[in-house]
């Protein structure tokens, strides 16, 4: 180890002893630097993340580890020093070691001097530090295989320019090997095989933040093969003219053998999957154990099919080998539930046949060029989950995510395929299950309990309903297989003893049929689990098919993995002026196709009617967006929803924005106010401002000699605040791992704490400290008048409140009111000849049932089960606005959307995809900064790079001087 150590500090200290090291270090530094905010435009790319930065180091470290090393042993051959040193007591793998270990120790410190790079994207963003880990571990292992081969190609010549010209050629073949230019060239096998022999896509691999032993021995062995020829280039030199002997022999056969091995336990190593860290933050590379858990919840074979074509669009070529490997992944941890199969539809007619016919599957056009032709090519890029009648299809534009760029090709990249995939095998699960036994999946026996009265204290309808629930729950128990059982109770018995505890319990209270029949009856119906009850609601229709399904969707919620039912109600769009086309047309309404899209994919999602004041009993979850003047019969059905149990999720704000020509603001009222207010929970009539904002598309004047353009400029726009993690609740499954969302154009919200006491209160989404409100509804910027934030900056900043989400039990608003859903009395006659006969006629009338029954009941206390979400947004997950924010961002945005899924998903228990959902590598925006911030941002880094080159320099005085205060006492000694 002294030799090595010797020869290491040698090879070091020769370096900075001519201008090489500074050469190499100040062009690695001013290259890199410019790449990264220069060549791949880091602010305008707006991502949080150090892509940049190793996105040409494989190119890069070719040219400099070629110049670094290209003297190595050229220049001692030239000097004739090399038979000194293969004459010295120090032996030939120590020479080679040492030598090795220096130029490796060069590139490492130049390395080091970019680390202020990945330090300031961190204060500017939420920076996964996983991909970086992994990118400085792949530059040291790739340096290391180019450091290995320039010393081999240095041994073999005395010219050093041989040397670096021999260099950059076989580096560059294994760079350029599986690179996209050579592998688009082949069919999918042949590139995969390609990539796997290619230096820059193992590389790739290792910058995604997942270290594979198969990755990093890639380069292991790269660097053994080529340091063993090393050795062997030596060794030929100190017999150089001398007879063959059989040590020589020896020294071939040992060199064949070690490079044979060394090249063959990749082949080996191909097949060892489960010897990876994967570092990325939630371990993104990785399947999740939610996903593990969907794949054995399988009661028969699932079917992943993936179609793809030999030949595909240049950009989503290199994106098949990895959806294969993550496929491939399934196959392992589902085991033999799960068959994956991977088939090219071009290359047999009846795959292509299948694949349109049973699933839909049918060829898209890409447009594409290349150097050799330029047309367009239909290919596949799709997958397809079954599960017995069931399957789901996915296009690549679920697969994909697209970052557009100022010039150049768009970056595209696979999006979350697991949560994709994850999601697709939950929803043919669950939609299999929905058409099977309803006791199947049932965890545990459950107890139906009907309290209802005796038949003869029933009004003649529910009478009626009564013998046909016995009768329904007769066969539903002959059928559970011992799973259900039930039992009818009269809460009038024991003095209304059984009555008083369902008042205090549910907030049940008897039920009366009209106005002018009086006499009270119960008829509520509760199905106890384990450790949960779900309320049965009366069905709209009082027949025996609607009162089974009824208490089949009772069942359901109670049993795991079932479809859910979102039920939706958002405004409907204005009705075009056909008759008058010269009128003028009213604003575009709010459109919410993006989230209904989205809530699709994991559950069933149908548009209700609130008039009737009723929801459908099939609905699990009410969705509530941009309410407008809603009536008492509407107030009612949801204000009966929530205390059923239900969950509930409103979007409201006292303004509505308009988005046509220009941004319009209206006051619109919910018709909610007072109903949120007895919930404990307030929308103030202002809106949220914040200096931490993303920006807006505004239309700026500028003067082309005569002529007056308007140019397109991202400006900041306050009243779109930009939440970071101190904003969004860490603690809560909603936002925990949500990592940044936009609000748009919304109304803080006050929480009463005396009203909330008795629930769980979590503040999901609040502005920065540096946030005002503002009554105005003038909400276009003028940023003439005012150029930092286009409005009057307020005076009281804190932060303010966006979303809420409360659980627990509630009050009804219509406690101790009497059911809207009553009939109104009918007005009397101002004259009757015969009042008597008026009077009679209404006896007759009162003893008469109505056609349509209508029970009059308000259920005036929720289960602790209710849950209430409330966000202080109109706009909020709606068309326009989405797009207004992705075009500020160059990329679809969808963190609203993937709020609104969270928001279900823990409304209603179904945490499964919480956790692998939004880990999008696009997702980790910059945080808003000013141009001014920006130019610091980049001009400290700068800085920090001749600093760090200064301290470099300090060092090596400090040495150098302190080796020469050694030397002089020696000399002193003597």
């Amino acid at each position: 180890m002294n030799r090595f150590r010797h020869i290491f500090r040698k090879e070091f200290n020769s370096f900075f002893a001519s201008p090489a090291a500074w050469l190499f270090m100040g062009a690695f530094l001013v290259v890199t630097l410019f790449i990264f905010f220069w060549g791949e435009a880091f602010f305008a790319r707006n991502i949080a993340d150090v892509k940049p930065l190793f996105q040409w180091m494989p190119v890069l470290l070719i040219f400099l580890v070629g110049t670094l090393s290209m003297r190595t042993w050229s220049e001692e051959r030239r000097a004739g020093t090399i038979e000194t040193l293969l004459t010295s007591p120090v032996g030939s793998f120590q020479l080679v070691l040492g030598k090795f270990a220096a130029n490796l120790a060069l590139v490492g410190l130049a390395l080091v001097l970019t680390l202020p790079l990945p330090f300031s994207v961190a204060l500017a963003g939420p920076l996964d530090w996983g991909p970086v880990i992994g990118g400085y571990v792949a530059s040291i292992f790739l340096a290391a295989a180019y450091v290995a081969i320039g010393l081999y190609m240095s041994s073999r010549t005395d010219n050093p320019i041989v040397a670096l010209i021999l260099t950059v050629f076989t580096a560059g073949v294994f760079y350029l090997v599986g690179s996209s230019m050579l592998t688009t060239l082949f069919s999918h096998r042949v590139s995969g095989v390609l990539e796997l022999i290619g230096s820059g896509s193992r590389f790739d691999s290792i910058t995604r933040g997942v270290l594979d032993l198969r990755d990093i021995y890639y380069y292991l062995s790269i660097v053994g093969v080529f340091l063993a020829l090393n050795l062997f280039s030596l060794e030929r030199l100190r017999w150089a003219g001398n007879p063959t002997q059989s040590r020589h022999v020896q020294w071939v056969t040992v060199c064949a053998l070690a490079v044979v091995n060394l090249l063959a336990a990749n082949v080996w190593l191909h097949s060892v999957r489960f010897a990876r860290i994967d570092l990325t933050e939630g371990n993104a590379y990785s399947l999740s154990e939610a996903t593990g858990a969907y794949l054995q919840q399988a009661a028969e074979p699932l079917l992943i099919r993936g179609y793809f074509s030999q030949k595909s669009h240049p950009l989503l070529e290199p994106l098949v080998p990895q959806l294969k490997d993550l496929l491939e992944e399934y196959q392992v941890a589902g085991g033999e539930k799960v068959r994956v199969e991977f088939v090219d539809p071009h290359s047999d007619q009846s795959i292509e046949e299948e694949a349109a016919d049973k699933y839909g599957i049918r060829p898209v056009p890409f447009r594409m060029a290349s150097r050799y032709e330029a047309g367009v090519v239909n290919s596949y890029f799709d997958l397809v989950v079954a599960y017995g009648d069931q399957h789901e299809t996915l296009s690549f534009d679920d697969l994909i995510e697209v970052k557009s760029s100022g010039s150049g090709e768009p970056e595209v990249l696979l999006k979350n395929p697991e949560y994709e995939i994850t999601r697709a095998v939950r929803k043919v699960i669950n939609g299999y299950r929905a058409g099977s036994d309803v006791f199947a999946e049932l965890p545990a026996p459950v107890e139906f309990k009907a309290y209802v009265s005796p038949a003869e204290k029933l009004p003649t309808a529910l009478a009626e309903l009564r013998a046909s629930l016995e009768n329904t729950l007769e066969s539903l128990a002959e059928s559970s297989a011992g799973k259900l059982s039930y039992d009818f109770a009269d809460p009038d018995a024991n003095n209304g003893q059984l009555g008083q505890e369902l008042n205090r319990e549910y907030g049940f209270v008897p039920q009366v049929a009209g106005l002018f029949d009086t006499q009270p009856f119960w008829f509520y119906m509760v199905l106890e689990g384990s450790d949960e009850s779900v309320q049965v609601p009366l069905p709209s229709e009082l027949s025996e098919t609607q009162l089974r399904q009824s208490i089949e969707s009772a069942i359901q919620r109670l049993s795991p993995g079932y479809l859910k039912t979102i039920g939706l109600v958002a405004p409907e769009g204005p009705a075009n002026n056909a008759m008058n086309p010269y009128m003028m047309q009213p604003p575009a309404a709010k459109e919410f196709n993006e989230l209904r899209s989205t809530l699709e994919a994991n559950a069933r999602v149908i548009d209700v009617e609130l008039d009737a004041g009723q929801v459908p009993v099939d609905v699990d979850l009410l969705m509530v967006l941009a309410p407008d003047n809603l009536g008492e019969k509407e107030i009612f059905a949801i204000d009966q929803f929530l205390m059923q149990g239900g969950s509930v999720v409103i979007a409201t704000s006292p303004f509505d924005v308009s988005i046509t020509r220009s941004i319009n603001a209206n006051e619109q009222r919910s018709g909610l106010d007072e109903w949120l207010a007895s919930m404990g929970i307030t929308v103030g009539d202002s809106l949220v401002l914040d200096t931490q904002n993303a920006s807006l598309a505004i239309p700026v004047p500028r003067r082309v000699g005569p002529v007056t353009v308007n140019e397109i400029v991202m400006m900041p726009y306050p009243h779109f605040p930009d939440i970071r993690s101190e904003g969004l609740d860490d603690g809560h499954p909603v936002t925990a791992a949500l990592g940044q969302l936009t609000m748009n154009w919304a109304s803080p919200i006050t929480v009463d704490s005396e009203k909330s006491a008795e629930r769980e209160v979590a503040r999901l989404v609040r502005s920065s400290t540096d946030s005002w409100t503002s009554e105005e509804a003038d909400v276009m910027p003028d940023y003439q008048m005012y150029p930092l934030t286009g409005f009057v900056p307020g005076l009281a900043r804190s932060p303010q409140t966006l979303a809420v989400a409360t659980q627990g039990h509630f009050d009804s608003y219509f406690k101790d009111k009497e059911s809207p859903l009553l009939p109104e009395e009918e007005a009397a006659e101002a004259e009757s000849e015969d009042a008597d006969a008026e009077d009679n006629a209404v006896a007759a009338e009162a003893t008469e049932e109505p056609e349509d029954l209508v029970v009059g009941s308000v259920i005036q206390r929720s289960s602790d089960s209710a849950r209430l979400v409330v966000i202080g947004s109109n706009s909020f997950a709606e068309d326009s606005a989405l797009s207004l924010t992705s075009q500020a961002l160059g990329t679809e945005y969808t963190a609203p959307l993937e709020f609104m899924q969270n928001v279900v998903d823990w409304s209603l228990d179904d945490a499964g995809l919480l956790a692998i959902r939004g880990r999008t590598q696009l997702a980790r925006t910059l945080e808003p900064m000013s141009e001014e911030e920006m130019r610091v941002m980049e001009l400290s880094n700068y800085g920090l790079a001749i600093s760090g080159l200064g301290l470099v320099w300090l060092i090596r005085h400090l040495c150098r001087r302190k080796r020469t205060a050694h030397y002089k006492q020696i000399l002193a000694e003597v």
